[in-house]
């Protein structure tokens, strides 16, 4: 029975189961019964024996081949079997056709393919230890056997290439093929790559996938190229192979050269790529790329990889968000996160490929800054960019943040393109949150406005794009911001808290602790900050819908607070706070329903009282509140009980407080006897007239301030102020528009009715008064002023044509008060006025203390020019020099208005007076305003005792009256459209450049340009008016502008007004808003109005040809401009819209209107020509255009160095040049500068030479350069002439700067062009040499005259002289011409040429007592290389410093 237990030996299995038909064993035991189908494959062939003596038992059927013995002793004992065989060789081909034979049923193939199983008589211990191939894996380890079972796999295999997994899940084609994987030796390898590239072409595709990505196991390294060029051509064939090939291909190991075929293969597909498929070749393309071509192929790559057109249409993104309301999963929201999936699989690949490869990450960053246009920026752009700030390889987050800044301050990287972002890929986004977050913190405390902007729009998408954890901490960092105690910073972090208020505020409710906690930091608010707050948190708190009763409470303490307080700057957050509370209470409460509830309007009501009892002592707490709750009621629609309950007694009070009846005698005790002045309706109404009471109620507070406490007594519980007045009214009158439509018949009085003032001769002599009276006067012009510019704003809209006339005389009454107010300030220094915007800190608005500047008479004290020089020498460089000595003399004059020249040596001795100085102290014009410029002429009907007419009056704006609108409309839209992009003062400056500005900032930057559009008709017929006057004074006095017949006053203000005219329409134009998308309509719209002055017509026209058409109008004004700064104004406006569509025409046609205008004598009507700083700077903006535009710069600079200063220095001492009238010595430093500016911009442009540019290419360039060094040499020499002390700063500096740019851009010209063209790099180094012998000269001359503005310049350019010398000998040397280089002394000389004596001589006859460090500086002999003039091979070369210290 023993031996029945013992498992069969292979012997008892060979008998029992060696013929397949012999009957089989019934009774056999139940161990052997894997029995019938699973026996032992036993026959007498070569095969199966020789794998018997090796170890290895055949089984048919499920059960796998078996080894009892190792793999490797198997096949050491089969190929030793092979070899010993009597028959070998012939004996392999009887192997291999048994191997044939046995495998032709498929389940012995199969057990074949799959490994060996562990024999029954091997050791037990071995089973865990060794691992055993399948049969064919061990057939290929045999280099005898290799190449015949090759065959046999590849014949075997197409029989299965169609055949669907088996039921045991066995694929058979991936089987065989895994059979080639991992071999230690390939005998034959070029003919299996052959066979498998054979195999791939009739393969179905998922073979083809499975085959390509095994060959990186099956080849050897030997093979990798020939099957790298054939997985080439078969990924040009078939896209669907892309992923499995690129795969393949970064496993091989490859020629540099053929990767850089394949990877441009690649390159060349890519745009047809699909968007699974595109990290797999991005991943190829990156790991392909090398350093040196690192940025060319990554700029190439991503100009090709666009994301847009794999994002989801609109309707399956509705599709999307509707299934995601109803918690429904659909087939979209599948799509669109499998898309979201594949992106952040690509930025994976691309942050891997940037973390590991310094080339990388460089090339990104490089790839970027090199995109030149809108267009161009993608979304992907920005998506690397957030890579590369996240990975921070190679200190790229810093980088990262200055390409950002400076493409949003260019506009090449749009909010647009932000907006694509967050919208298309916003769950990529947010695993770059912490880099969103701190890219947007930065730009946000960038001093570019467009920066800021991108900055606030980023913590907007993220806001509504993320979670709330994201949430929270954008919140957290805006509240941050806000606290920060930067006043740009809170500006902006309060507008983008406003915004997500306005737009989520159930979503930001949830973090309304964070922002409670900004009411800790309010003391370093600005009025129109803590406005901004109080609004944020009032639509929290009484946002329905949401419990803000916790904020509600907090505001009230606050409030309370603050308004209880005796200093003024809490007093007045509680004012504004009180107001914004109101506000929010009102508004909302009121919204669906007119009705308030009364305990909404009891605590309305309450909290107004408790305003009105806090404010009532105090005139600036109280013009505070009127002109907050006018700025309420004019933008939110208030409930009317509330506006009710403000109105009526807004009304009876102001009657009562500020009108009085017009009678003849008025009170005594005035300061000055009182004259009712300006009355328009004197001749309407006989009796029952009022006025305003003015000047009583002004001496009235001077006496209380003083402490007269009997005119105190007479006040009741109420103070009443002129300081009220206006802002009262403003409050009277917006409340009277609200209730009534827009009707004003109800105080329609007040516009004509006159004001209490003095007798206007008494201004007329004002040196006897003593100060507190000339302060009254002041005073009292200042709330005369402010007074009608509210009544201009308050009835400015008014449709009736007596009243639009009444409106004219108050502006031309404005105009008639200026200036007179102008001489009474010059008599009264240290004035300061009262206040007329109360949003701000006092000290905020306080001017200059000497404003008014004294006219001089006669020359300067001798001497004072120079003293001061000298002092400015030791703290300047000379190249910051505006004027030279010449100039001197003429800045008192650029001071003087036409006016005083006029008037001649009269004004002479008085004090002039600015009011521009003094704008924060006038009450602010509001938008509507400028509607008058549309008014033409106006028919004012004066009546007589009976109301008949009694006569008709004309009424036009006249020309003071337009400049005096044109003068706020440009100041208005340059800081909203213009300023606001630079407004960012993080160091807050003694006056806030915001005052003035208040009710202007309650528009946005929108509705400000559509204003300016609509009045851009009026704007045009005031432009050609004015055209059309300078026309015909001109043609008047025979193109004499200095006529006997020409007005001055008139003259000085229509120029004023024709350059403010230009100036406005620059400002509309140049508004960055115009570039986005959102404005173009408006943009055409603007640009309509200029192209239909030319001719109308239904046409609508492109873009491109409006611009063109407005080009061409407002060049018809070129014949008129009536001075340089209006020639000045004009030209920025034309670049302005070529910039809108760049046209080369337009271009030309900008050059040469400014070199018309550069050839232009400009002359003033006195006679006199123009001149000063003023009239200087002018002149380098043109020419500095004028270079910019011209076609070719050099030769522009030739021409006015060659021909202009030739003419100017053979013209007299105050004479000009002919060609450039502009050119005088007074001017020469202006285009002397800009020159030299220019010259060595132009040369930087200048490609450097390398040797593989054509010959005509070098030639061009040599040109170039020839024409570059004759220029340069000109305005050398011209320092001979002119040598003042600015002229020589300028030579200095851009000298050094032109020789730095030769030797980076020149030198490697001459090294590969001196062989072909000896004699141009001869003449060019020539002509060189003798310009940097003379800024040698000029190095000598400063340490002689021991300037040290000139001396700062001296180390750096003897430098760069030192190294040019031995660029040259090295460009020689390169050349085998070295022979013609030495080196010889040279004496130092002064600017004339003439010696300069050792520094010790000079010592010992001027001052033995001078310090030793002194004698130490001085240069004693400079190395210069000459060349031998006999052999023209030789080359002359420039000179050499050599300096050496002498005792």
């Amino acid at each position: 029975m023993a031996t029945k237990r013992k498992l069969p030996n292979s012997d008892d299995i060979e008998n029992v189961t060696g013929d397949a038909s012999r009957p089989k064993n019934r009774i056999a035991s139940k161990k052997h019964k894997y029995a019938a189908q699973d026996v032992v494959v036993e026959n007498e062939t070569v095969f199966v024996q020789l794998l018997k003596m090796a170890g290895i038992i055949l089984k048919s059927g499920n059960r796998s081949n078996e080894m009892t013995v190792d793999h490797s002793v198997a096949q050491k004992k089969l190929y030793q079997g092979l070899r010993k065989h009597p028959r070998y060789p012939n004996v392999i081909q009887e192997f291999v056709s048994g191997l044939e034979a046995h495998i032709e049923t498929s389940d012995k193939f199969k057990n074949c393919l799959l490994p060996c199983g562990h024999g029954h008589d091997a050791d037990a211990g071995n089973h865990l230890n060794s691992y055993r191939e399948s049969l064919f894996k061990l057939l290929l380890g045999i280099d005898t056997l290799q190449p015949a079972v090759l065959n046999t796999l590849f014949e075997k295999l197409p029989e299965f290439m169609y055949e669907s997994v088996n039921e045991d899940g066995i694929n058979m084609p991936r089987l065989i093929i895994s059979q080639f994987k991992w071999l230690d030796r390939i005998v034959d390898g070029k003919d299996l790559t052959s066979k498998l590239m054979q195999l791939i072409a009739v393969a179905p595709l998922e073979i083809q996938r499975d085959i390509i990505t095994s060959l990186p196991e099956i080849l050897e390294d030997a093979q990798h190229n020939d099957i790298g060029k054939e997985l080439n051509s078969l990924l040009q064939q078939n896209t669907q192979l892309t992923v499995p090939i690129l795969d393949t291909l970064s496993s091989l190991n490859l020629h540099s050269q053929l990767l850089a075929e394949i990877r441009q293969s690649v390159m060349s597909t890519l745009s047809a790529v699909e968007l699974e498929d595109l990290p797999v070749v991005i991943k190829f393309i990156l790991q392909a790329v090398s350093a040196a071509d690192a940025v060319e192929v990554i700029s190439e790559m991503r100009k090709k990889l666009n994301l847009e057109s794999c994002k989801l249409p609109q309707q399956i993104q509705a599709s999307q968000s509707r299934h995601k309301l109803k918690g429904q999963p659909s087939s979209s929201a599948n799509q669109a996160n499998s898309n979201n999936d594949c992106v952040a699989l690509l930025l994976d690949v691309i942050k891997s490929a940037v973390r590991f490869q310094k080339a990388t990450s460089e090339a990104w960053i490089k790839a970027v800054e090199n995109l030149n246009s809108v267009v161009e920026h993608k979304v992907m752009d920005f998506l690397v960019l957030l890579i590369l700030h996240t990975t921070n390889t190679n200190n790229s987050k810093k980088q990262v943040e200055k390409v950002l800044r400076n493409k949003i301050r260019v506009g090449l990287i749009q909010e647009q393109l932000l907006q694509n972002a967050f919208r298309n890929y916003s769950t990529v986004l947010r695993d770059y949150f912490p880099s969103i977050l701190s890219l947007a913190q930065t730009l946000l405390r960038s001093a570019d406005q467009s920066a800021v902007s991108f900055g606030s729009m980023m913590y907007k998408h993220a806001f509504t794009a993320f979670d709330s954890y994201c949430k929270q901490e954008v919140i957290s960092a805006l509240v941050t911001h806000v606290c920060s105690g930067l006043a740009a910073e809170v500006d902006i972090s309060l507008d983008v808290l406003i915004d997500l208020v306005s737009q989520c505020s159930s979503s930001v409710a949830l973090y309304a602790v964070f922002l409670k906690g900004i009411l800790d930091y309010m003391e370093n608010l600005s009025p129109q900050q803590i406005r901004k707050l109080f609004h944020i948190l009032g639509m929290l708190a009484y946002c329905k819908g949401h419990e803000g009763s916790h904020i509600q409470d907090d505001m009230h303490i606050v409030i309370r607070k603050q308004l209880s307080s005796t200093i003024s700057k809490y007093k007045r957050i509680g004012i504004i706070g009180a107001v914004m509370m109101v506000s929010s209470m009102s508004k909302t409460r009121a919204d669906g329903d007119k009705a308030m509830d009364k305990d909404s309007y009891r605590q309305v009501t309450a909290l107004l009282d408790l305003v009105h009892s806090c404010i009532k002592n105090s005139p600036e707490a109280s013009a505070l509140y009127y002109d907050e709750m006018a700025n309420v009621v004019l933008k939110d629609n208030l409930a009317p009980q509330i506006m009710e309950h403000i109105g009526k007694p807004v009304l009876e009070n102001f009657q009562d407080d500020y009108v009085v009846d017009l009678v003849p005698v008025v009170d005594s005790n005035n300061l000055f006897p009182t004259k009712a002045l300006y009355n328009l309706d004197e001749e309407e109404e006989s009796q029952g007239e009022i006025v305003i009471n003015l000047l009583p109620l002004l001496s009235r507070d001077i006496h209380t301030k003083v402490g007269d406490v009997a005119a105190a007594s007479e006040q009741s519980g109420r103070s009443v102020s002129p300081m009220c007045l206006a802002p009262f009214f403003r409050l009277l009158r917006l409340c009277e528009e609200k209730q009534h439509n827009g009707n004003l018949e109800e105080i329609d009085a007040l516009l004509g009715c006159p004001i209490y003032l003095v007798e206007l001769e008494l201004l007329e002599k004002l040196e006897p008064l003593a100060k507190q009276e000339k302060e009254f006067l002041c005073d009292l012009l200042f709330y005369a002023i402010n007074w009608f510019r509210e009544i201009v704003n308050a009835f400015c809209n008014q449709k009736d044509p007596e009243m639009k006339g009444k409106v004219l005389i108050r502006l031309k009454n404005i105009t008639e008060l200026q200036p007179l107010l102008e001489k009474c300030l010059a008599v009264t220094p240290a004035y300061v006025p009262p206040l007329a915007s109360f949003d701000s800190e006092v000290t905020e608005a306080i001017p200059a203390m000497n404003p008014a500047v004294q006219t001089k008479k006669g020359k300067k004290e001798s001497g004072g020019g120079r003293k001061r020089k000298s002092d400015e020498s030791k703290d300047s460089s000379a190249d910051n020099t505006q004027v030279d000595e010449n100039q001197d003399g003429d800045n008192s004059q650029s001071e003087k208005t036409q006016q005083e020249k006029e008037n001649g040596d009269k004004e002479e001795g008085k004090t002039l007076v600015n009011l521009s100085t003094y704008r924060p102290y006038f009450r602010e014009l509001d938008l509507d305003v400028f509607t008058i410029l549309q008014c033409g002429l106006l028919t004012r009907s004066v009546l007589d005792t009976e109301m008949h007419t009694k006569a008709t009056e004309i009424l036009q704006l006249g020309p003071a009256e337009l400049v005096f609108l044109l003068d706020d409309l440009f100041r208005k839209l340059e800081y909203m459209l213009i300023s606001a992009t630079k407004r960012i003062h993080f160091l807050k400056g003694k006056v806030s450049k915001d005052i003035g500005f208040s009710h202007l900032r309650l528009k946005s930057r929108q509705q400000v340009a559509e204003s300016a559009v609509q009045l851009l008709n009026s704007l045009c017929n005031h432009l050609e008016n004015a055209h059309n006057y300078f026309q015909v004074t001109t043609s008047e006095n025979h193109g004499v502008v200095d006529g006997p017949g020409v007005d001055l006053k008139e003259y000085q203000l229509m120029s004023t007004s024709y350059q403010l005219l230009l100036q406005t329409l620059r400002t509309l134009f140049a508004w960055n808003g115009f570039s986005q998308l959102e404005y173009r309509k408006l943009l055409k719209g603007a640009l309509d109005v200029l192209a239909g002055r030319l001719k109308e017509g239904d046409a609508v026209l492109s873009l491109d040809e409006l611009v063109r058409q407005s080009f061409h109008y407002l060049m018809n004004f070129r014949s008129s401009v009536p001075n340089s700064c209006s020639a000045l104004s004009l030209t920025q406006l034309l670049i302005v819209l070529e910039e809108k569509s760049p046209d080369a025409q337009q271009k030309e046609k900008i050059a040469s209107l400014t070199r018309s205008f550069l050839g232009q004598a400009w002359v003033l009507p006195t006679g006199e020509k123009e001149r000063g700083n003023k009239y200087n700077e002018t002149l380098q903006n043109l020419l500095c255009i004028y270079l910019e535009y011209t076609s070719d710069v050099l030769k522009a600079i030739e021409d006015i160095a060659g021909v202009g200063i030739p003419e100017l220095l053979n013209s007299a001492k105050d004479g000009c040049s002919t060609t450039y009238p502009t050119l005088t010595r007074q001017t020469f430093l202006v285009f002397y500068r800009v020159m030299m500016t220019e010259l060595e911009k132009s040369v930087k442009g200048i490609p450097a030479g390398k040797s593989t540019d054509a010959s005509e290419l070098q030639i061009e360039k040599l040109l170039k350069w020839n024409l570059a060094v004759r220029v340069f040499h000109i305005l050398m020499s011209l320092v001979k002439v002119f040598d003042s002390r600015p002229v020589l700063g300028v030579c200095l500096k851009y000298g050094r700067l032109f020789l730095e740019t030769f030797l980076k851009l020149g030198m490697p010209l001459l090294d590969f062009s001196f062989k072909k063209h000896r004699e141009d790099v001869q003449s060019l180094l020539k002509t060189l040499q003798l310009s940097t012998r003379q800024l040698h000269h000029m190095c000598g001359h400063s340490k002689i005259h021991q300037d040290t503005g000139l001396t700062n310049h001296v180390p750096l350019l003897k430098k760069v002289l030192e190294v040019f010398v031995y660029r040259v000998k090295a460009m020689l040397t390169m050349n085998n011409c070295q022979e013609a280089f030495w080196l010889g002394n040279l004496k130092n000389r002064d600017l004339q040429g003439e010696e300069i004596l050792s520094q010790s001589s000079q010592q010992e006859s001027k001052d033995e007592d001078s310090s030793e460090h002194q004698a130490r500086e001085a240069e004693e002999e400079e190395e210069e290389d000459r060349s031998d003039t006999e052999n023209n091979d030789k080359v002359q070369d420039d000179e050499d410093e050599n300096e050496e210290d002498s005792d």
